[in-house]
Protein backbone atom coordinates (compact mmCIF):
# COMPACT_ATOMS: atom_id res chain seq x y z
CA UNK A 1 0.00 0.00 0.00
CA UNK A 2 1.33 3.45 -0.89
CA UNK A 3 2.27 5.46 2.21
CA UNK A 4 1.65 9.19 1.97
CA UNK A 5 1.09 10.09 5.62
CA UNK A 6 -2.15 10.73 7.47
CA UNK A 7 -2.72 14.16 5.92
CA UNK A 8 -2.12 12.87 2.40
CA UNK A 9 -4.38 9.87 2.94
CA UNK A 10 -7.16 12.12 4.23
CA UNK A 11 -6.82 14.47 1.25
CA UNK A 12 -6.83 11.51 -1.13
CA UNK A 13 -9.94 10.13 0.52
CA UNK A 14 -11.71 13.45 0.10
CA UNK A 15 -10.71 13.64 -3.58
CA UNK A 16 -11.84 10.08 -4.26
CA UNK A 17 -15.15 10.54 -2.42
CA UNK A 18 -15.82 13.78 -4.30
CA UNK A 19 -15.47 12.03 -7.66
CA UNK A 20 -17.69 9.10 -6.69
CA UNK A 21 -20.22 11.46 -5.12
CA UNK A 22 -20.35 13.48 -8.34
CA UNK A 23 -21.18 10.34 -10.34
CA UNK A 24 -23.98 9.37 -7.97
CA UNK A 25 -25.33 12.93 -7.99
CA UNK A 26 -25.46 12.99 -11.79
CA UNK A 27 -27.27 9.64 -11.85
CA UNK A 28 -29.86 10.54 -9.21
CA UNK A 29 -32.74 11.50 -11.53
CA UNK A 30 -34.97 8.54 -12.47
CA UNK A 31 -35.83 7.80 -16.09
CA UNK A 32 -39.25 8.88 -17.24
CA UNK A 33 -40.04 5.67 -19.12
CA UNK A 34 -38.65 2.71 -21.03
CA UNK A 35 -37.51 4.76 -24.04
CA UNK A 36 -35.54 7.12 -21.83
CA UNK A 37 -34.22 4.24 -19.72
CA UNK A 38 -32.97 2.13 -22.63
CA UNK A 39 -32.09 4.63 -25.40
CA UNK A 40 -32.07 8.06 -23.67
CA UNK A 41 -35.12 9.21 -25.62
CA UNK A 42 -33.10 8.93 -28.89
CA UNK A 43 -32.02 12.55 -28.44
CA UNK A 44 -28.29 12.56 -27.60
CA UNK A 45 -26.40 15.38 -29.33
CA UNK A 46 -22.92 15.25 -30.85
CA UNK A 47 -20.69 16.25 -27.91
CA UNK A 48 -22.40 14.07 -25.29
CA UNK A 49 -22.40 11.17 -27.76
CA UNK A 50 -18.66 11.55 -28.38
CA UNK A 51 -18.01 11.61 -24.63
CA UNK A 52 -20.12 8.55 -23.90
CA UNK A 53 -18.64 6.55 -26.79
CA UNK A 54 -15.09 7.33 -25.62
CA UNK A 55 -15.85 6.44 -22.01
CA UNK A 56 -17.61 3.25 -23.05
CA UNK A 57 -14.38 2.15 -24.69
CA UNK A 58 -11.91 3.63 -22.19
CA UNK A 59 -11.97 0.89 -19.56
CA UNK A 60 -9.59 -0.33 -16.91
CA UNK A 61 -9.11 -3.81 -18.42
CA UNK A 62 -7.73 -2.39 -21.64
CA UNK A 63 -5.95 0.39 -19.73
CA UNK A 64 -4.03 -2.09 -17.57
CA UNK A 65 -3.15 -4.31 -20.52
CA UNK A 66 -2.01 -1.47 -22.79
CA UNK A 67 -0.04 0.29 -20.05
CA UNK A 68 1.68 -2.98 -19.15
CA UNK A 69 2.65 -3.39 -22.81
CA UNK A 70 4.02 0.16 -22.82
CA UNK A 71 6.04 -0.60 -19.69
CA UNK A 72 7.49 -3.78 -21.20
CA UNK A 73 7.74 -3.00 -24.90
CA UNK A 74 8.25 0.77 -24.93
CA UNK A 75 6.75 3.13 -27.52
CA UNK A 76 6.13 0.23 -29.89
CA UNK A 77 3.08 -0.50 -27.72
CA UNK A 78 1.37 2.43 -29.47
CA UNK A 79 0.39 -0.29 -31.93
CA UNK A 80 -2.23 -1.38 -29.39
CA UNK A 81 -4.17 1.92 -29.29
CA UNK A 82 -3.85 1.93 -33.08
CA UNK A 83 -6.05 -1.18 -33.00
CA UNK A 84 -8.97 0.96 -31.83
CA UNK A 85 -8.29 3.75 -34.29
CA UNK A 86 -8.52 1.25 -37.15
CA UNK A 87 -11.37 -0.76 -35.65
CA UNK A 88 -13.61 2.18 -34.81
CA UNK A 89 -12.88 3.79 -38.17
CA UNK A 90 -14.06 0.55 -39.78
CA UNK A 91 -17.21 0.78 -37.63
CA UNK A 92 -17.75 4.37 -38.77
CA UNK A 93 -17.55 3.49 -42.45
CA UNK A 94 -19.48 0.22 -42.43
CA UNK A 95 -22.28 0.41 -39.84
CA UNK A 96 -22.56 3.73 -37.97
CA UNK A 97 -25.26 5.16 -40.25
CA UNK A 98 -26.84 1.76 -40.81
CA UNK A 99 -27.38 1.14 -37.10
CA UNK A 100 -29.06 4.52 -36.68
CA UNK A 101 -31.35 3.82 -39.63
CA UNK A 102 -32.26 0.50 -38.00
CA UNK A 103 -32.91 2.38 -34.74
CA UNK A 104 -34.26 -0.35 -32.44
CA UNK A 105 -33.49 -1.23 -28.80
CA UNK A 106 -31.04 -4.11 -29.32
CA UNK A 107 -28.50 -4.92 -32.02
CA UNK A 108 -29.72 -8.54 -31.95
CA UNK A 109 -33.05 -7.35 -33.39
CA UNK A 110 -31.26 -6.99 -36.74
CA UNK A 111 -30.66 -10.75 -36.85
CA UNK A 112 -34.29 -11.45 -35.95
CA UNK A 113 -35.60 -9.00 -38.54
CA UNK A 114 -33.29 -10.24 -41.30
CA UNK A 115 -33.06 -13.98 -40.61
CA UNK A 116 -35.85 -14.91 -38.19
CA UNK A 117 -36.47 -14.91 -34.43
CA UNK A 118 -34.37 -18.02 -33.74
CA UNK A 119 -31.15 -16.46 -35.01
CA UNK A 120 -32.09 -13.21 -33.30
CA UNK A 121 -32.30 -14.94 -29.91
CA UNK A 122 -29.13 -16.92 -30.62
CA UNK A 123 -27.27 -13.71 -31.45
CA UNK A 124 -28.60 -12.12 -28.28
CA UNK A 125 -27.41 -15.06 -26.16
CA UNK A 126 -23.96 -14.94 -27.75
CA UNK A 127 -23.64 -11.20 -27.22
CA UNK A 128 -24.90 -11.32 -23.64
CA UNK A 129 -22.43 -14.11 -22.84
CA UNK A 130 -19.61 -11.99 -24.28
CA UNK A 131 -20.69 -8.93 -22.30
CA UNK A 132 -20.77 -10.91 -19.07
CA UNK A 133 -17.19 -11.95 -19.80
CA UNK A 134 -16.17 -8.38 -20.55
CA UNK A 135 -17.82 -7.09 -17.39
CA UNK A 136 -16.06 -9.66 -15.23
CA UNK A 137 -12.68 -8.56 -16.57
CA UNK A 138 -13.54 -4.90 -15.98
CA UNK A 139 -14.36 -5.62 -12.34
CA UNK A 140 -11.21 -7.70 -11.88
CA UNK A 141 -9.03 -5.03 -13.42
CA UNK A 142 -10.44 -2.46 -11.03
CA UNK A 143 -9.32 -4.57 -8.05
CA UNK A 144 -5.80 -4.64 -9.52
CA UNK A 145 -5.85 -0.89 -10.13
CA UNK A 146 -6.78 -0.12 -6.55
CA UNK A 147 -4.41 -2.62 -4.92
CA UNK A 148 -1.43 -0.23 -4.52
CA UNK A 149 -3.71 2.33 -2.90
CA UNK A 150 -5.88 0.08 -0.76
CA UNK A 151 -3.25 -2.52 0.12
CA UNK A 152 -4.47 -5.98 1.10
CA UNK A 153 -8.16 -5.11 0.94
CA UNK A 154 -10.18 -8.14 -0.10
CA UNK A 155 -10.78 -7.96 -3.89
CA UNK A 156 -14.31 -9.29 -3.36
CA UNK A 157 -15.07 -6.12 -1.40
CA UNK A 158 -13.34 -3.81 -3.89
CA UNK A 159 -15.20 -5.26 -6.87
CA UNK A 160 -18.45 -5.25 -4.88
CA UNK A 161 -18.04 -1.51 -4.25
CA UNK A 162 -17.55 -0.79 -7.95
CA UNK A 163 -20.40 -3.08 -8.92
CA UNK A 164 -22.75 -1.48 -6.43
CA UNK A 165 -22.04 2.03 -7.70
CA UNK A 166 -22.34 0.79 -11.30
CA UNK A 167 -25.77 -0.65 -10.56
CA UNK A 168 -26.73 2.57 -8.73
CA UNK A 169 -25.84 4.64 -11.81
CA UNK A 170 -27.92 2.53 -14.19
CA UNK A 171 -30.79 1.35 -12.04
CA UNK A 172 -32.64 4.66 -11.68
CA UNK A 173 -31.82 6.68 -14.75
CA UNK A 174 -30.83 4.03 -17.31
CA UNK A 175 -28.93 5.17 -20.39
CA UNK A 176 -29.79 8.82 -19.74
CA UNK A 177 -27.91 8.65 -16.43
CA UNK A 178 -25.07 6.72 -18.06
CA UNK A 179 -24.56 9.49 -20.61
CA UNK A 180 -24.53 12.18 -17.92
CA UNK A 181 -21.88 10.35 -15.89
CA UNK A 182 -19.89 9.61 -19.06
CA UNK A 183 -19.63 13.31 -19.91
CA UNK A 184 -18.24 14.09 -16.44
CA UNK A 185 -15.99 11.05 -16.63
CA UNK A 186 -14.64 12.15 -20.01
CA UNK A 187 -13.59 15.54 -18.63
CA UNK A 188 -11.97 14.01 -15.54
CA UNK A 189 -10.20 11.31 -17.55
CA UNK A 190 -8.74 13.78 -20.03
CA UNK A 191 -7.45 15.95 -17.17
CA UNK A 192 -5.85 13.07 -15.25
CA UNK A 193 -4.23 11.54 -18.35
CA UNK A 194 -2.68 14.88 -19.26
CA UNK A 195 -1.54 15.45 -15.65
CA UNK A 196 0.17 12.05 -15.51
CA UNK A 197 1.77 12.50 -18.94
CA UNK A 198 3.11 15.92 -17.98
CA UNK A 199 4.42 14.62 -14.65
CA UNK A 200 6.24 11.75 -16.33
CA UNK A 201 7.53 14.03 -19.07
CA UNK A 202 8.95 16.47 -16.55
CA UNK A 203 10.73 13.62 -14.80
CA UNK A 204 8.87 14.07 -11.53
CA UNK A 205 9.53 10.49 -10.53
CA UNK A 206 13.25 10.84 -11.03
CA UNK A 207 13.71 12.77 -7.83
CA UNK A 208 11.97 10.14 -5.73
CA UNK A 209 13.27 6.87 -7.15
CA UNK A 210 16.62 5.50 -8.25
CA UNK A 211 17.08 5.29 -12.00
CA UNK A 212 16.02 2.01 -13.55
CA UNK A 213 17.21 0.36 -16.75
CA UNK A 214 16.94 2.92 -19.53
CA UNK A 215 15.88 2.57 -23.14
CA UNK A 216 19.13 3.11 -24.98
CA UNK A 217 18.20 1.82 -28.42
CA UNK A 218 15.75 4.19 -30.14
CA UNK A 219 15.26 1.72 -32.98
CA UNK A 220 14.80 -1.28 -30.69
CA UNK A 221 12.00 0.48 -28.87
CA UNK A 222 9.86 0.05 -31.98
CA UNK A 223 10.60 -3.67 -32.49
CA UNK A 224 10.39 -5.18 -29.02
CA UNK A 225 9.65 -8.93 -28.91
CA UNK A 226 7.32 -8.33 -25.96
CA UNK A 227 4.71 -7.22 -28.51
CA UNK A 228 4.77 -9.60 -31.50
CA UNK A 229 3.56 -8.32 -34.85
CA UNK A 230 1.24 -11.31 -35.23
CA UNK A 231 -0.52 -10.46 -31.96
CA UNK A 232 -1.17 -6.83 -32.94
CA UNK A 233 -2.36 -7.88 -36.39
CA UNK A 234 -4.89 -10.30 -34.93
CA UNK A 235 -6.20 -7.63 -32.57
CA UNK A 236 -6.76 -5.25 -35.48
CA UNK A 237 -8.69 -7.86 -37.44
CA UNK A 238 -10.74 -8.94 -34.44
CA UNK A 239 -11.55 -5.37 -33.42
CA UNK A 240 -12.79 -4.52 -36.92
CA UNK A 241 -15.09 -7.54 -37.03
CA UNK A 242 -16.32 -7.55 -33.43
CA UNK A 243 -17.02 -3.90 -32.72
CA UNK A 244 -19.53 -3.72 -35.55
CA UNK A 245 -21.75 -5.98 -33.41
CA UNK A 246 -20.94 -4.36 -30.05
CA UNK A 247 -24.28 -3.89 -28.22
CA UNK A 248 -22.89 -1.12 -26.02
CA UNK A 249 -22.01 0.90 -29.13
CA UNK A 250 -25.18 -0.01 -31.01
CA UNK A 251 -27.41 1.08 -28.12
CA UNK A 252 -25.76 4.50 -28.03
CA UNK A 253 -26.05 4.87 -31.79
CA UNK A 254 -29.78 4.17 -31.41
CA UNK A 255 -29.82 6.98 -28.83
CA UNK A 256 -28.19 9.49 -31.21
CA UNK A 257 -30.22 12.42 -32.45
CA UNK A 258 -29.77 11.51 -36.13
CA UNK A 259 -27.57 9.61 -38.60
CA UNK A 260 -25.06 12.41 -39.08
CA UNK A 261 -24.57 12.75 -35.32
CA UNK A 262 -23.93 9.00 -35.05
CA UNK A 263 -21.45 8.98 -37.93
CA UNK A 264 -19.40 11.97 -36.79
CA UNK A 265 -19.41 10.91 -33.14
CA UNK A 266 -17.96 7.47 -33.86
CA UNK A 267 -15.31 8.95 -36.17
CA UNK A 268 -14.19 11.49 -33.56
CA UNK A 269 -14.31 8.96 -30.73
CA UNK A 270 -11.96 6.68 -32.72
CA UNK A 271 -9.30 9.39 -32.67
CA UNK A 272 -9.85 10.32 -29.03
CA UNK A 273 -9.69 6.71 -27.82
CA UNK A 274 -6.36 6.37 -29.63
CA UNK A 275 -5.07 9.58 -28.06
CA UNK A 276 -6.18 8.63 -24.52
CA UNK A 277 -4.65 5.16 -24.62
CA UNK A 278 -1.62 6.41 -26.56
CA UNK A 279 -0.72 8.95 -23.88
CA UNK A 280 -0.98 6.25 -21.20
CA UNK A 281 1.24 3.88 -23.22
CA UNK A 282 3.92 6.54 -23.71
CA UNK A 283 3.72 7.56 -20.06
CA UNK A 284 4.16 3.94 -18.96
CA UNK A 285 7.14 3.53 -21.29
CA UNK A 286 8.80 6.61 -19.82
CA UNK A 287 7.91 5.59 -16.26
CA UNK A 288 9.83 2.36 -16.65
CA UNK A 289 12.91 4.51 -17.17
CA UNK A 290 12.28 6.86 -14.25
CA UNK A 291 9.99 5.17 -11.76
CA UNK A 292 10.27 2.39 -9.18
CA UNK A 293 10.75 -1.26 -10.09
CA UNK A 294 7.42 -3.09 -10.45
CA UNK A 295 6.85 -6.78 -9.84
CA UNK A 296 3.76 -6.72 -12.08
CA UNK A 297 3.71 -4.44 -15.17
CA UNK A 298 -0.11 -4.38 -14.94
CA UNK A 299 0.31 -2.12 -11.88
CA UNK A 300 2.08 0.68 -13.75
CA UNK A 301 -1.02 2.91 -13.98
CA UNK A 302 -1.78 2.94 -10.24
CA UNK A 303 1.95 3.33 -9.61
CA UNK A 304 2.07 6.44 -11.81
CA UNK A 305 -1.04 7.95 -10.23
CA UNK A 306 0.15 7.09 -6.72
CA UNK A 307 3.69 8.43 -7.07
CA UNK A 308 3.40 11.33 -9.48
CA UNK A 309 0.30 13.20 -8.36
CA UNK A 310 0.14 15.32 -5.19
CA UNK A 311 -2.13 14.59 -2.23
CA UNK A 312 -5.78 15.25 -2.98
CA UNK A 313 -5.25 15.17 -6.72
CA UNK A 314 -3.97 11.64 -6.23
CA UNK A 315 -7.36 10.73 -4.76
CA UNK A 316 -9.06 12.38 -7.72
CA UNK A 317 -6.80 10.30 -9.98
CA UNK A 318 -7.84 7.04 -8.34
CA UNK A 319 -11.42 8.27 -8.37
CA UNK A 320 -11.09 8.83 -12.11
CA UNK A 321 -9.80 5.28 -12.57
CA UNK A 322 -12.90 4.21 -10.66
CA UNK A 323 -14.99 6.26 -13.09
CA UNK A 324 -13.25 4.66 -16.10
CA UNK A 325 -14.38 1.28 -14.78
CA UNK A 326 -17.79 2.61 -13.82
CA UNK A 327 -18.67 4.23 -17.13
CA UNK A 328 -17.77 1.15 -19.15
CA UNK A 329 -19.62 -1.18 -16.81
CA UNK A 330 -22.72 0.98 -16.68
CA UNK A 331 -22.82 1.24 -20.47
CA UNK A 332 -22.44 -2.51 -20.96
CA UNK A 333 -25.01 -3.33 -18.27
CA UNK A 334 -27.47 -0.87 -19.77
CA UNK A 335 -27.03 -2.56 -23.16
CA UNK A 336 -27.55 -6.00 -21.62
CA UNK A 337 -30.76 -4.83 -19.96
CA UNK A 338 -31.98 -3.47 -23.31
CA UNK A 339 -31.28 -6.79 -25.00
CA UNK A 340 -33.08 -8.81 -22.33
CA UNK A 341 -36.03 -6.45 -22.65
CA UNK A 342 -36.14 -6.55 -26.45
CA UNK A 343 -35.03 -9.97 -27.64
CA UNK A 344 -36.93 -12.74 -25.87
CA UNK A 345 -40.62 -11.84 -26.07
CA UNK A 346 -40.86 -11.50 -22.29
CA UNK A 347 -43.59 -8.91 -21.90
CA UNK A 348 -42.78 -8.09 -18.28
CA UNK A 349 -39.21 -7.19 -19.33
CA UNK A 350 -40.64 -4.17 -21.13
CA UNK A 351 -41.68 -2.74 -17.79
CA UNK A 352 -39.33 -0.28 -16.10
CA UNK A 353 -39.41 -2.03 -12.73
CA UNK A 354 -38.37 -5.34 -14.30
CA UNK A 355 -35.54 -3.66 -16.20
CA UNK A 356 -34.17 -2.28 -12.94
CA UNK A 357 -34.19 -5.71 -11.31
CA UNK A 358 -32.47 -7.15 -14.38
CA UNK A 359 -29.69 -4.59 -13.94
CA UNK A 360 -29.18 -5.68 -10.33
CA UNK A 361 -29.06 -9.36 -11.37
CA UNK A 362 -26.56 -8.65 -14.15
CA UNK A 363 -24.27 -6.83 -11.73
CA UNK A 364 -24.35 -9.71 -9.23
CA UNK A 365 -23.52 -12.36 -11.85
CA UNK A 366 -20.60 -10.33 -13.24
CA UNK A 367 -19.24 -9.72 -9.74
CA UNK A 368 -19.20 -13.45 -8.96
CA UNK A 369 -17.45 -14.33 -12.22
CA UNK A 370 -14.86 -11.57 -11.75
CA UNK A 371 -13.71 -13.14 -8.51
CA UNK A 372 -14.13 -16.81 -9.41
CA UNK A 373 -13.01 -17.04 -13.06
CA UNK A 374 -10.86 -14.14 -14.29
CA UNK A 375 -7.08 -14.39 -13.92
CA UNK A 376 -5.14 -12.85 -16.83
CA UNK A 377 -7.11 -9.77 -17.91
CA UNK A 378 -6.09 -9.35 -21.55
CA UNK A 379 -6.38 -13.08 -22.32
CA UNK A 380 -9.91 -13.29 -20.86
CA UNK A 381 -10.89 -10.05 -22.59
CA UNK A 382 -9.86 -11.42 -25.99
CA UNK A 383 -11.46 -14.81 -25.34
CA UNK A 384 -14.84 -13.19 -24.71
CA UNK A 385 -14.81 -11.92 -28.31
CA UNK A 386 -15.28 -15.40 -29.84
CA UNK A 387 -19.11 -15.30 -29.92
CA UNK A 388 -19.08 -11.69 -31.16
CA UNK A 389 -16.73 -12.35 -34.07
CA UNK A 390 -18.93 -15.25 -35.18
CA UNK A 391 -21.71 -12.76 -36.02
CA UNK A 392 -19.59 -10.62 -38.36
CA UNK A 393 -20.78 -11.98 -41.71
CA UNK A 394 -24.45 -12.16 -40.76
CA UNK A 395 -24.35 -8.57 -39.53
CA UNK A 396 -22.54 -6.96 -42.47
CA UNK A 397 -24.49 -8.99 -45.00
CA UNK A 398 -27.72 -8.10 -43.21
CA UNK A 399 -27.00 -4.45 -43.87
CA UNK A 400 -25.23 -4.57 -47.22
CA UNK A 401 -26.11 -7.72 -49.23
CA UNK A 402 -29.61 -8.50 -50.39
CA UNK A 403 -28.58 -11.98 -51.50
CA UNK A 404 -27.78 -13.32 -48.03
CA UNK A 405 -30.04 -16.09 -46.77
CA UNK A 406 -30.96 -17.28 -43.29
CA UNK A 407 -29.15 -20.56 -44.01
CA UNK A 408 -25.99 -18.66 -44.95
CA UNK A 409 -26.19 -16.55 -41.80
CA UNK A 410 -26.73 -19.60 -39.58
CA UNK A 411 -23.85 -21.49 -41.20
CA UNK A 412 -21.46 -18.56 -40.74
CA UNK A 413 -22.37 -18.19 -37.05
CA UNK A 414 -22.00 -21.90 -36.29
CA UNK A 415 -18.67 -22.10 -38.09
CA UNK A 416 -17.48 -18.91 -36.40
CA UNK A 417 -18.17 -20.17 -32.89
CA UNK A 418 -16.78 -23.64 -33.64
CA UNK A 419 -13.61 -22.27 -35.22
CA UNK A 420 -12.93 -19.80 -32.40
CA UNK A 421 -13.51 -22.34 -29.63
CA UNK A 422 -11.56 -24.98 -31.58
CA UNK A 423 -8.55 -22.69 -31.97
CA UNK A 424 -8.61 -21.96 -28.26
CA UNK A 425 -8.85 -25.63 -27.27
CA UNK A 426 -6.40 -27.04 -29.85
CA UNK A 427 -3.81 -24.28 -30.23
CA UNK A 428 -4.30 -22.63 -26.83
CA UNK A 429 -3.11 -19.33 -25.44
CA UNK A 430 0.50 -20.52 -25.26
CA UNK A 431 0.39 -21.44 -28.94
CA UNK A 432 -1.10 -18.11 -30.00
CA UNK A 433 -4.62 -19.25 -30.90
CA UNK A 434 -5.67 -15.70 -31.85
CA UNK A 435 -3.66 -15.88 -35.08
CA UNK A 436 -5.47 -18.84 -36.72
CA UNK A 437 -8.75 -17.69 -35.16
CA UNK A 438 -8.57 -14.22 -36.70
CA UNK A 439 -6.46 -14.58 -39.83
CA UNK A 440 -8.04 -17.81 -41.07
CA UNK A 441 -11.31 -17.79 -39.14
CA UNK A 442 -12.74 -14.45 -40.29
CA UNK A 443 -12.28 -15.25 -44.02
CA UNK A 444 -13.72 -18.71 -43.35
CA UNK A 445 -16.83 -17.22 -41.71
CA UNK A 446 -17.42 -15.00 -44.75
CA UNK A 447 -16.65 -17.77 -47.25
CA UNK A 448 -19.13 -20.14 -45.60
CA UNK A 449 -21.81 -17.46 -45.32
CA UNK A 450 -21.44 -16.42 -48.95
CA UNK A 451 -21.23 -19.99 -50.26
CA UNK A 452 -24.28 -21.25 -48.37
CA UNK A 453 -26.27 -18.14 -49.30
CA UNK A 454 -25.51 -18.62 -52.97
CA UNK A 455 -26.42 -22.32 -52.73
CA UNK A 456 -29.71 -21.72 -50.92
CA UNK A 457 -30.85 -18.45 -52.48
CA UNK A 458 -33.67 -18.14 -54.95
CA UNK A 459 -32.51 -18.84 -58.44
CA UNK A 460 -33.53 -16.42 -61.17
CA UNK A 461 -35.55 -18.07 -63.95
CA UNK A 462 -33.76 -18.55 -67.23
CA UNK A 463 -34.39 -15.87 -69.80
Amino acid sequence: MLDHGATGVAADGVGFAAVVGLMLFLARRPAGGTDEYLVAGRSIGLLPLIATLVMTEFNTSTLLAFAAAGFEAGPMALALPLVFLVGLTFYTVTVARAWKRFNRLSVAELFAARYGPALGRTASILLIAAMIGFSATYLKSFALLMAPWLGATNPWLVTAALGAVGVAVVVRGGLTAVVRTDVAGFILTAAVIVAVAVAVGLGSAGAAFPAQQRFVDPVGQWSNPALPFRFVTTLIVLTCFTYIAAPWYGQKIFAARNERTAFVAVAVSAVLVFVFYGLIVLSAAAFRDRGPALADPQLVVPAMVGTLLPAGLRGVGFGTLFVASLTTLSGVWSAMTAMLAADFGWREARELSTQRWLTVLIGAVCWLLANLVVDDILDRLILANIPVAALAFALLAGFHWKGVTAAGAWASVVVGVAWGVGCFLVVGEAGGYTWPWAIYGIPLIFAVGIGVSLATGRRQPAA
